[in-house]
Formats: structure tokens, sequence, C-alpha cells
């Protein structure tokens, strides 16, 4: 199989090893010219996953067309914020092209899923969405680990199969695309809470009270979207909720933490601006999109304004306890 692979960052770089692994043609786009001849030379991406080579044989370019051209499967593996730009320069080599989505998150502005911004873009049905418990520094080591793959059109996810599904990559299919993107982007906000608790060294028994709520929460959520709220029990849902909300790999995690410790405005700054958060992201557009649908669910309202108006994180613990 050929694909196409857009994004060299650490879950880009993850997707390329086991897309080699399963003996496949890749070629991986950056964006930038710089960061193109570095991969090149060095094989690594020394800021995102300093301890990994990237395989000989993939390819690695800036131009979209040679990313796209000749290609069986297009994966699109960059921050939810760049997306729509990137559709716009991928728009005049696609040609019902089968797209497989790894990124997470709702664009802000429009309230669009990644998934609505592809299929808006190139008019097309043939796209995948890919989510579950898989941090990238993981994915490298192949152990065993397993991830959702959501599409309306079977081929897409067969495609998806022939692309990833391996001795160690388990894949279960669903057709609830939404479903998936919401749990998703969901349990990266949710992560900042759960940051938030270990910075208020908040005990075991709270942290999984936290995660119970929450999973209720994305049931609310998916049938307040009109999706299956059985999602909630996939790798998309409680699996990738477990993972980020427990483990310091997290980056969405790592920034709650800050918060909860309270640490200086400087602090988090420079943590959001030297790393991609996708929970920071997504928390504006999912607090209105949920404010647009009228749509209430506290624990987002709360989290909206502990980090954006600056509220006490301590509100938090007092939540748990009374919330309805």
């Amino acid at each position: 199989m050929r694909v196409g692979l857009f994004g060299s960052g650490a879950y880009g770089i993850a997707l390329s090893s086991i897309l080699r692994y399963n003996n496949h043609d890749v070629v991986m786009w950056t964006k930038s010219e710089n960061e193109k001849e570095e991969l090149i030379k060095t094989r690594c991406n020394k800021k995102k996953l300093p301890n990994f080579k990237i395989d000989k044989d993939v390819k690695i370019t800036t131009d979209v067309e040679e990313t796209i051209k000749d290609k069986d499967l297009l994966i699109i593996a960059i921050p939810a914020a760049f997306v729509s730009d990137l559709c716009d320069e991928m728009a005049p080599f696609i040609d019902n092209d089968s797209i497989l989505i790894a990124t997470k998150g709702i664009e802000q502005g429009t309230g669009l899923f990644i998934s609505e911004i592809v299929e808006q873009k190139f008019n097309t049905k043939n796209v995948a969405v890919i989510s579950g418990p898989t941090f990238a520094v993981d994915l490298i080591t192949r152990m065993p680990a397993g991830l959702t793959v959501a599409s309306k059109t079977p081929e897409t996810i067969l495609l998806a199969r022939q692309a990833l599904q391996n001795s160690y990559i388990k894949l279960r299919d669903t057709t609830d695309i939404i479903g998936v993107e919401i749990c998703g982007s969901i349990k990266n906000v949710i992560a900042l809470s759960a940051g938030m608790l270990a910075g208020l060294n908040a005990n075991e028994s709270t942290k999984a009270m936290l995660l119970t709520e929450a999973s209720y929460d994305m049931e609310n959520i998916l049938e307040a979207f009109d999706c299956d709220r059985h999602t909630v029990m996939s790798y998309s849902g409680i699996g990738d909720l477990f993972l980020t909300c427990t483990s310091p790999k997290s980056r969405n995690f790592s920034f709650g933490k800050l918060v909860g410790e309270k640490a200086s405005k400087e602090e988090v700054n420079k943590y959001l601006e030297t790393t991609t958060v996708e929970g920071y992201y997504t928390l504006e557009s999912i607090y209105r999109l949920l404010k647009d649908k009228e749509v209430k669910i506290p624990i987002i309202d709360l989290i909206y304004e502990i980090i954006v108006n600056g509220k006490d994180p301590n509100l938090l613990l007092l939540f748990l306890v009374y919330k309805s």
C-alpha cells in the first residue's frame, strides 16, 4: 500500500513506524523546509520523539502534491488548528481519495469536527477517523494497543485496517464518526481537570470519582448529538479517557496539573507556547458548541471558568461532591 502521511510530529512518526512495520510505502509531509532537512539528516524529531529513528525508507517532503499523488490512503495527523489550512492546500490534488484522520479536536469559530472539515473541503464521504488510548511514545515500542476506526464507508475502514492492523495493533470499527470524534475531543478537555486534581494533590479515590462522572457526561453529550451512547465503551471512549486522564505523558494532563498547582501566568503561557495542548484548543470550541445546542454539561462549564476566566481550581473538588 502507498500512504501519504501529513504530519511529522510525535504521532505522525509513530504512525509511520506502524506503516513501515506493515511494509507499506510512506511519504511523510512536513510544513517546514527546515524541519524536512533536519528529519532527512538525522531521521529524528528531537523535540517530539527524541529517542526514535524514522525508517530510512520513509520519504520526507514539503510537497503536498507529492504526498497525495498515486496514494492508496492519505492520513492527516497534524494539530486540529491547522487542518483547515492544510485541506485548502490539498484540495487541488484530491480526486476521491480515501482519507484517515488521526487528529482530535473541534475547529474554533465554526464548531466543526475534523471529519466535517475534510468532507466539506473535498466533497467526499471516503473519510475515516481513528482514536484510542495510544501515546506516540508507546506505539513505537510495538506492544499491544487498540484503536477505534470509524467511517460510513466499509471500503475506507478496510483500507485503515490494511494500513495499521498487525500483530500488535488492534482496530475495532464503528459507523459512529461524530461519536468517536466527540469522545476524542472531550477526553482532552476532561484531562485538563484530571491534571488539576493531581496539582491539588487529590487522592486516587477522587481521581476515580472524576473519571466515573466524566464517563456519564460523555454519554450525555453523545446522546445530545444523536450519536451512539455505546461509543463511550470503546477504545475511543473510556479507553482514551482513562489513559489521558491518568498519565503525566499526556500534555493535557500536564497542563492541567500546572493550573491545579496555581503556577504563575508566565509558566502557564510558556507551556502553551512550547507544547500542543489539544484540550486547551478544544475547550473554547466544545464550550460554545454545547451552548449553541443548549446542552448543559456542568463540568465543561467549570473547566472553562477555571482555565479561561481564572477561577480557583479548588472549585473542582466541591463540584465533584455537589454535582447532581
